[in-house]
């Protein structure tokens, strides 16, 4: 199945904030997660920053925290830099770690220095807190990166276990958790996704990173 061309990401009107996929092109999502649109399929792999396809297809299932991270810069500063940039920037500080042919990662902490030193952002590691201490996080921090399990994107499933994907939290209160999640499968679950937080808390691991810009 062929990969048709889309407009790369659009502007939430409810948080103000870019989307993007982390596979590029978001009405692609669907047919990936299927198994029936493959990564040598995506027409817009150059926009990732990518210096071959071959890159694009070992980094695209890899980058979902990167992707989060190019939604919070083309949030505060305008700036779209290409998810494959921000990535090799960031392995220089070990975010990623090459174990024979698999890629382990995003590593927080690593991550977390990189985006102080080479970005200028205030980000905080925050492990053991709960999906309702997210409110209280963002009263303080403009963005939260979570760790949740990517079933998310079928609020009604139950998730064998929690973590191994990233989502960016833009907004939460005491009932619910609104976020941008760069593998959602359409529109419905790929932008300005709002979940009880009850729900949230089924997927969500407990950690995550609490950004804001150092001018905001």
């Amino acid at each position: 199945m062929s990969a048709n061309t889309a407009n790369p990401h659009t502007f939430s009107p409810l948080c103000g904030v870019p989307y993007f996929s982390q596979w590029e092109d978001p009405s692609c999502a669907a047919g990936i997660i299927a198994g029936d649109i493959a990564l040598s399929d995506i027409r817009l792999w150059r926009q990732s920053g990518a210096a071959s396809q071959e890159e694009f297809i070992e980094w695209a299932n890899h980058v979902c925290g990167m992707c989060c991270l190019k939604m919070v810069l083309a949030a505060v500063s305008g700036n779209v830099v290409p998810v494959l940039e921000l990535t090799r920037r960031s392995q220089a500080y070990g975010a990623y770690v090459r174990e024979g042919n698999n890629i382990k990662g995003l590593i927080y902490a690593p991550f977390v220095e990189y985006v102080r030193q080479e970005l200028g952002l205030t980000a905080l590691v925050k492990v053991n807190i709960s999906a309702q201490d997210i409110a209280s996080q963002l009263d303080v921090h403009r963005f939260f990166i979570a760790s949740v399990h990517p079933s998310i994107r079928i609020p009604e499933s139950f998730p064998p276990g929690k973590g191994g994907h990233l989502v960016l939290v833009t907004r939460a209160d005491a009932g619910s958790v609104t976020f941008h999640n760069p593998s959602g499968h359409d529109i419905s679950s790929q932008q300005d996704v709002t979940l009880p937080v009850e729900t949230f808390a089924r997927f969500f691991a407990g950690r995550g990173i609490a950004l804001v810009s150092d001018t905001d």
